[in-house]
């Protein structure tokens, strides 16, 4: 006899939201993504009753692109890497719930709207001009320290894990999250990049930035990539101090270590 495993889906639009069980054959490998796939090709809960099949949101299935970041069990993190098998070791429950984050606005079942995100990344200016296309020759030469630690911070997915975990992101609040921070120290560091650092440190240091911050440091404990978010805080609250002491006495903007 084949094991099974229930899926239970907190799943509805706004203001009507409702948990749904699906039971599925365990299967070697399969994770909540394929899971939704197979209620996708059969979509029959457990009272036998056909229902329409489960709104999602995945792109690569290999956690890359953050699409697919949703509650498992509770737990912020992407479907796409939640294997069903140890997960049900790990609680000794053959019942695993998937719900929608909740810091977003819902769309519909388990797809939310991480637009504000990107909003903020604009806020931050959180990119690297560039005037023009030719050939510029190589670029300054960077300690294996440092390109180490701006590859780390290169690997955010904006997958929302961090700002869902995190307890100052919340509809009373204005806080722009730990991921636009990092990104503001990611280019920052870069040697092009740094000439704008004052344009990406000013909107921090204004309502919703960097002081608005608890340290609770959940943001660090989910993120997918392991990216050094409560370090990147800490370097970015030190930068936004430099800022203001340069902008009080007018001091030009420089480039800093």
């Amino acid at each position: 006899m084949k094991q099974t495993y229930i899926l239970a889906v907190y799943r509805g639009h706004p203001n009507h939201q409702y948990w749904e069980e699906f039971e599925l054959e365990l299967s070697t490998m399969a994770n909540v993504i394929s899971s939704l796939m197979e209620i996708q090709k059969r979509p029959i809960n457990r009272l036998g009753e056909k229902v329409a099949p489960i709104v999602w949101e995945s792109g690569c299935l290999e956690e890359v692109c953050g699409s697919c970041s949703m509650l498992v069990n509770g737990r912020p993190r992407q479907a796409c890497t939640a294997l069903i098998e140890p997960i049900i070791q790990q609680t000794g429950s053959n019942i695993i719930k998937v719900a929608p984050l909740t810091k977003f606005p819902l769309i519909r079942d388990l797809m939310v709207d991480r637009s504000i995100m990107f909003e903020n990344l604009k806020k931050v200016h959180a990119w690297i001009d560039v005037d023009s296309s030719h050939d510029r020759g190589p670029g300054p030469k960077q300690s294996p320290q440092k390109q180490k630690v701006i590859y780390s911070l290169s690997t955010c997915m904006t997958c929302g894990c961090c700002s869902e975990a995190c307890p100052q992101v919340n509809s009373s609040s204005k806080f722009i999250g730990p991921a636009p921070i990092s990104q503001v120290r990611l280019f920052n560091a870069n040697p092009l990049g740094n000439w704008q650092r004052a344009e990406r440190l000013r909107p921090l240091m204004q309502e919703g930035g960097i002081t608005d911050c608890g340290n609770n440091q959940n943001c660090v404990r989910v993120c997918p990539k392991n990216i050094p978010l409560t370090d990147s805080i800490a370097a970015i609250s030190r930068q936004t101090t430099a800022q203001a002491i340069r902008d009080f006495f007018s001091f030009p903007d420089r480039e800093e270590n």
